[in-house]
C-alpha cells in the first residue's frame, strides 16, 4: 500500500519514473480513471487539493487595531483631560464609548470580511478528469493522486501532474519558472536530474494551457505542488488600500484640516475672551470628534461587499473590491457575440453538398433528415463529426449531459440524431494524432488508424479549411477541386451566414500510410454545416438602457462579418444603420473617424482586440472587454474591466478577468454595469450624508463658543450622534437599490474625487441648512425664553439628533418624487431610523444613561419646539433645490 511518505518521494522524483510505475504506485487503471467511490478515502489519506490561503488578520488583530484609529486616540486624550479636571462622570463615561466605538467598529470590519469570504466561496475553480470510463467536471479542490487529467488550451493546470498523453501541447510557465515562452511538452522519461524549467514532462499546478490537449496523471496535490510550497513559504502578504479607500481616507484628511483651522480660531478667541482654559479644551475637542466621521471605512467596504453579494445572486461575480468603482464608468463595451448576444443554444441547421442544399427541421430531441443524392458524403460528413470532436457525453437520469465546446456538442447532438454508435466509430478509428484548434489557423484536424490504413477528419472556417483541399464530393464522387468550386462553396456559405448561421467546411483523406505531422493537405471537402444560434431579444432592452447611459457598444468577434450583422441588426447593436469593419481592413491603416464610427468588428484576432482596446483608452476611454479564450488574456487584462465567460469561458480568462458572467449574457453585463453604478452612488450618498452631518456639528459647536453661548454640545454629545445617528443610517444608504434614473446619466471618470467641487458646495449648503435653524431657535430659547444653559443644550442635542435622521430624505434627486423613490423605498433606511430612535429613547429614559450624556427630562413644549426645528431643514433644503436647481 502507498504511503503518503511513498506519494512525497513520487512528487520529486515522477519525471525520472516510467508512467507504469507512477500508475502502479498511485493504483490507477488509465482506462477507466480512479473510481467515485474511493474518492473520499483518497482525500482522507491526501487531503484537499488547496492550501493554506495567506494568514488573514487574527480576531483579536482586528480588536486591537480599533484602538489605532484617530478617533479612539482623541477620544484617550478628551477622557485623560476629564480625569485631569476631575470631571469623573465624563471622564468614565468617554471611556464607556470608547469601549462602544470599538466593538462596534470590530463587529462592521467582522462583517466585511465575512461578506468578502462568502465572495471568494463564488469562485469556484473546475478541472476535467477522466473518471469510471466518462470525461467529469469537478471541483478542482477534489483532485486526488491518481486521477487522470484532461486538458486543452486554455485551460489552468490544477495540480502537479505527469503527462501521458500529449498532443502539440505547450504550457505557460512564466508564473513559476519565469520563462517568458511557452514550454513544448513531452512524455519521454528524463533520466539525469534537471532544474524545475527542464522537466518537460511535468505539468505544475498553477500554470496555463497554450496550445494543443493532453492527459496526465496527478502526483501533487494542494501543499505538495511546486506552488503549494512558495504559498506555504508565504506566511502574511499586506494588502494595499483600494483607490476608493484612499479617496475616502483623502476626505477624512480635508475634514481635519478644516477642524484644524476651526480649532485654531476658537482656541485663540477664547483666550481673547478670558474663558476657561478647560472650556476651551473642551470645545476644541468636541470640534475635533465632530470631524471625523466613525466608521467611515468601514461602512464603505460593507456597501461595496453588500453590492458585490447581490451582483453575484445576478449571476455576475467580482472578483476584485476596485472593480466595483471602475464598473460605474465604463462607456465603451466591447462584446462577443456567441452566447453573449445570442442564445448559445446551438443546432445544425443546414448541410450543404455541392448540388443539395438541406434544412433541417428540428422536433424535440429528433432532426429530420432526408438525403437525396448525397448519401456517401452525408456518412463521411458523420463520421468527421465524431472523429474530429473533443466533445464528451454521459447519461444522467435518463437524459444526456455534455461537456465541451458548444459546436462541438451540436454537433455530437447531431450525430445522435443519425442512431449511429458513436463509442464504436471511436473505437474502430483510434486517434494518434491532432492538429488542434486555435484562433489563428481556424482549423482542427485528427489523424487515425483503421483497418485500411490511416484517416484524417477535419473541419474549420470555410475560407481556411477549403484552402487545404484537393478534392470535392459532388454526389456520391471525388473530383478535382476547381477555382470555380471552391468560388460556390464560398458564395454559398456566405449566403448562410448573411442569414445569421455560422458554416463550417469539413473535409478528410484516407490513405495507406499519412505521417503523423503536416497531414492538413490534399484534403477532400465533403461538405458545410450551418449552425444557428438565435439572438438573446432580451439584449434589445439592455441595449437601449446602455444608450440611455451614454455607453457605446461594440461587437467583436471572430465570426464572418454577414453572421455579425445579421444578428446586430435582429437585436438593434445600433440606433442608426451599423458600421462593420473586417479584420483585414484593420490591418490596413483606418482614420480615427471611421474606426469610432464602427459597431462591428468582425474576423478579428485576438491581437486586434488588444489594439482596440488600447486605441479606445489612449482617447479616454473607460473600456469593458468581454472574452473567453486563452488568446483574450491580454485583452481581458489591458481593458479596463475584464469580463470572462463563465460557462464556455477557459480558465484563463476567467484568472484573468475581473468579472465573470455566470450565464454569459450580455444583460448581465448591463446589470452589472447599472449595479456599480448603484454602488458608487450609495456610497456617494452616505458620504455627502455623512459629512454635512459632521460639518453641521463643527458649524454649531465653533458658532456656540465663537459667539460665547452659555451652552455647547458636549464632546459625548457629539460622539453619541456620529455613533448612532451617522453611522446606522449611513450603513442603510450603503445598502440601498438605485433609482431609475441611474441608467440615464453620462458614465462618471473613475479618476475623479468621490466628491467633487459641486459636492462639496451642496455638503456646505446642506451643513448650513441643517445647522441654522437650531441656532437660531436656541439663541431665541436662550435670550427671550430665558431657557437654562442644560435645557438649551438638550434642545440642540434632540434637535440635531433628529433633524440628522430626517436628512436622509434630502438626499435624492430633485427630478424624483419626495415621496417614492430609493430612500423612502430602502426598508434598510426605516430601520435605521428606528433603532436610532430606540437607542435615544433608552438613553432618555432609562437612569444614569441619561446622566452620562448630559440629558434631562423634557416638557411637551419642548418636544414641541424640537420636532418644529429638526424638520424644518427638510423643508428649507427641498426648497433651496427647487428654486434655485443648483442642488440636484
Amino acid at each position: 500500500m502507498t504511503t503518503f511518505k511513498d506519494t512525497l518521494d513520487i512528487i520529486e522524483n515522477t519525471y525520472s519514473k516510467k508512467v507504469d510505475v507512477i500508475v502502479n504506485l498511485l493504483d490507477v487503471d488509465l482506462k477507466t480513471g480512479l473510481q467515485e467511490r474511493s474518492i473520499n478515502d483518497r482525500i482522507a489519506k491526501y487531503g484537499l487539493n488547496s492550501y493554506r490561503e495567506q494568514k488573514q488578520k487574527s480576531i483579536l488583530l482586528i480588536l486591537f487595531e480599533q484602538f489605532k484609529s484617530p478617533i479612539i486616540l482623541l477620544l484617550v486624550v478628551a477622557a485623560g483631560f476629564s480625569f485631569f479636571f476631575e470631571d469623573w462622570l465624563e471622564g468614565f463615561s468617554i471611556i464607556a464609548v470608547i469601549f462602544i466605538t470599538v466593538v462596534l467598529g470590530f463587529i462592521m470590519e467582522l462583517q466585511a470580511r465575512n461578506s468578502m469570504k462568502a465572495l471568494k466561496k463564488m469562485d469556484v475553480s473546475v478541472s476535467k478528469v477522466w473518471r469510471d470510463n466518462s470525461l467529469k467536471e469537478i471541483q478542482a479542490e477534489r483532485i486526488v493522486p491518481g486521477d487522470v487529467l484532461v486538458l486543452e488550451a486554455g485551460d489552468i493546470v490544477m495540480a502537479d501532474a505527469r503527462l501521458i498523453e500529449v498532443n502539440q501541447f505547450e504550457i505557460d510557465e512564466s508564473a513559476l519558472t519565469g520563462e517568458s515562452l511557452p514550454v513544448e511538452k513531452k512524455i519521454e522519461v528524463i533520466k539525469n536530474e534537471v532544474p524545475l524549467a527542464d522537466k518537460i514532462n511535468l505539468i505544475f499546478k498553477g500554470t496555463s494551457v497554450v496550445k494543443g490537449n493532453a492527459r496526465a496523471i496527478v502526483t501533487g496535490t494542494g501543499v505538495h505542488t511546486e506552488l503549494g510550497k512558495i504559498t506555504h513559504m508565504v506566511a502574511t502578504a499586506k494588502q494595499g488600500d483600494t483607490p476608493l479607500e484612499k479617496k475616502i481616507q483623502g476626505i477624512t484628511k480635508i475634514l481635519m484640516v478644516v477642524t484644524a483651522v476651526f480649532a485654531g480660531i476658537f482656541i485663540i478667541t477664547g483666550l481673547l475672551q478670558g474663558k476657561q482654559f478647560y472650556l476651551i479644551v473642551e470645545t476644541a475637542l468636541a470640534l475635533a470628534v465632530a470631524a471625523i466621521p466613525e466608521g467611515l471605512p468601514v461602512v464603505s467596504i460593507i456597501a461595496l461587499t453588500y453590492g458585490m453579494l447581490r451582483l453575484a445572486k445576478k449571476n455576475v461575480l467580482i472578483k476584485r473590491l476596485a472593480s466595483v468603482e471602475t464598473l460605474g464608468g465604463v462607456n465603451i463595451i466591447f462584446t462577443d457575440k456567441t452566447g453573449t448576444l445570442t442564445e448559445n443554444k446551438i443546432d445544425v441547421n443546414k448541410l450543404m453538398f455541392f448540388d443539395e442544399d438541406i434544412t433541417i427541421a428540428k422536433k424535440g430531441d429528433d432532426s429530420s433528415i432526408v438525403i437525396n443524392k448525397n448519401k456517401g458524403a452525408y456518412e463521411k460528413l458523420i463520421l468527421i463529426s465524431i472523429l474530429c470532436n473533443n466533445a464528451a457525453s454521459e447519461q444522467k437520469e435518463n437524459k444526456k449531459k455534455y461537456l465541451g465546446d458548444p459546436i462541438e456538442i451540436a454537433l455530437l447532438q447531431f450525430v445522435n440524431t443519425s442512431k449511429v454508435n458513436v463509442e464504436a466509430i471511436n473505437a474502430t478509428y483510434p486517434r494518434i494524432a491532432e492538429e488542434p484548434f486555435n484562433s489563428e489557423t481556424k482549423l482542427m484536424a485528427t489523424l487515425h488508424k483503421n483497418n485500411a490504413g490511416n484517416f484524417v477528419a477535419a473541419k474549420g472556417a470555410v475560407e481556411k479549411l477549403i484552402d487545404t483541399c484537393s478534392f470535392y464530393s459532388a454526389g456520391d464522387r471525388v473530383i478535382p477541386l476547381t477555382e470555380a468550386a471552391k468560388k460556390d462553396f464560398l458564395n454559398r456559405a456566405e449566403t448562410i451566414e448573411a442569414q445569421g448561421s455560422k458554416v463550417l467546411a469539413f473535409a478528410f483523406k484516407e490513405a495507406a500510410n499519412i505521417p503523423t505531422t503536416n497531414f492538413l493537405s490534399g484534403l477532400t471537402l465533403v461538405g458545410l454545416i450551418g449552425f444557428l444560434d438565435p439572438p438573446r431579444m432580451e439584449v434589445v432592452e439592455a441595449l437601449q438602457s446602455c444608450r440611455n447611459a451614454g455607453i457605446k457598444v461594440i461587437m467583436i468577434t471572430g465570426d464572418h462579418p454577414a453572421t455579425a450583422l445579421n444578428i446586430a441588426e435582429k437585436i438593434k447593436l445600433s440606433e442608426k444603420d451599423n458600421v462593420v469593419i473586417n479584420g483585414k481592413e484593420l490591418d490596413s491603416k483606418l482614420s480615427d473617424k471611421k474606426l469610432f464610427a464602427a459597431t462591428i468588428f468582425a474576423r478579428v484576432t485576438p491581437k486586434q482586440k488588444l489594439a482596440m482596446v488600447s486605441f479606445y483608452q489612449k482617447h479616454g476611454s473607460i473600456v469593458a472587454m468581454t472574452g473567453d479564450g486563452i488568446n483574450d488574456a491580454p485583452a481581458l487584462k489591458k481593458a479596463d474591466i475584464g469580463i470572462a465567460m463563465g460557462i464556455r469561458g477557459t480558465q484563463v480568462a476567467k484568472e484573468t478577468a475581473a468579472m465573470i458572467l455566470k450565464d454569459d449574457s450580455f444583460t448581465s453585463i448591463v446589470t452589472a454595469i447599472m449595479q456599480g453604478r448603484v454602488i458608487f452612488k450609495n456610497i456617494k450618498n452616505f458620504l455627502m450624508y455623512l459629512l454635512s452631518c459632521n460639518l453641521s456639528e463643527i458649524f454649531i459647536v465653533f458658532f456656540y463658543g465663537l459667539l460665547n453661548f452659555p451652552f455647547s454640545v458636549l464632546p459625548l454629545q457629539i460622539l453619541f450622534l456620529n455613533l448612532v445617528t451617522d453611522i446606522f443610517p449611513a450603513l442603510a444608504l450603503g445598502l440601498g437599490k438605485g433609482n431609475d434614473l441611474i441608467m440615464k446619466i453620462p458614465p462618471r471618470n473613475p479618476q475623479q474625487p468621490i466628491v467633487i467641487k459641486r459636492d462639496w458646495f451642496t455638503i456646505n449648503v446642506y451643513a448650513v441648512l441643517l445647522a441654522l435653524p437650531i441656532l437660531l431657535v436656541t439663541w431665541y430659547c436662550s435670550h427671550y425664553l430665558k431657557y437654562d444653559a442644560k435645557l438649551c443644550n438638550n434642545i440642540t442635542f434632540f434637535s440635531l439628533a433628529l433633524s440628522q435622521l430626517w436628512h436622509v430624505l434630502n438626499l435624492p434627486s430633485r427630478k424624483i418624487s419626495f415621496l417614492n423613490n430609493e430612500i423612502t423605498r430602502n426598508k434598510f433606511t426605516w430601520a435605521a431610523s428606528l433603532l436610532c430612535i430606540s437607542i435615544m429613547a433608552v438613553f432618555y429614559f432609562v437612569s444614569p444613561l441619561n446622566n452620562y450624556i448630559g440629558l434631562q427630562k423634557l416638557s411637551i413644549d419642548t418636544w414641541l419646539i424640537i420636532t418644529f426645528t429638526s424638520m424644518t431643514p427638510v423643508f428649507l433644503i427641498q426648497l433651496f433645490k427647487r428654486i434655485f436647481k443648483i442642488i440636484d
